[in-house]
């Protein structure tokens, strides 16, 4: 290939780093099909690669104020007092101190009952239809704002309540709108 310097001394190391990240990618890496577990002969389907965490939204519109939850303590639970046989919380990640948790009882049409702490102040949230109202995600309401809890995947691990990654969903009443990745959580 005739190439005029310039060109020539641009192509050749770009080349070289397409080769060379080609070679360290392995087959398995590329490879989505049907694989053979070492040894017992019993095929493993390859689903394909994890599923991507939903990003963080921060806050658009309304006034220009950030809207900013903050994490809840043992002493805002306990000045909360919620009612309920079972609960659910939003977290930002597993290694982090809830943000909403919210008690309600099965097969009630009561309202769950929970909380919130916006910037310093504790706010009361609720949803019609009790704990199972909460499960599959839900819509709490309070003063001012709406917070959408929506499911972004299956759960994460075994057990009686694994997380499941979600989304929270925050409106204010002057419009604004922040987006809170994370994980949904119900159970005892």
């Amino acid at each position: 290939m005739n190439l005029p310097n310039t060109m020539r001394a641009l192509f050749v190391p770009a080349s070289a780093m397409v080769l060379a990240l080609a070679a360290c990618s392995s087959p398995s890496d590329n490879d989505t099909s049907t694989k053979t577990s070492g040894g017992s002969g019993e095929a493993m389907v390859d689903t394909g690669p994890p599923a991507i965490k939903p990003a963080d939204e921060p806050t658009r519109g309304g006034d220009g104020t950030p809207i900013e939850l903050a994490a809840l303590g043992e002493a805002d639970l306990a000045g909360a007092r919620l009612d309920g046989e079972l609960g659910c919380n939003f977290v930002a990640d597993a290694a982090t101190p809830p943000i909403l948790i919210a008690k309600g009882n099965v097969a009630s049409q009561d309202p769950a009952r929970g909380i919130v702490k916006v910037g310093d102040t504790i706010a009361s949230i609720a949803v019609t239809g009790g704990y199972d109202a909460m499960v599959d995600g839900a819509n709490f309401y309070s003063e001012g704002l709406q917070l959408r809890v929506a499911l972004t995947g299956a759960a994460q691990g075994g057990g009686e309540s694994p997380p499941r990654p979600a989304t929270l969903t925050l409106n204010r009443a002057d419009g604004a709108r922040r987006v809170i990745a994370g994980l949904w959580q119900c159970g005892p």
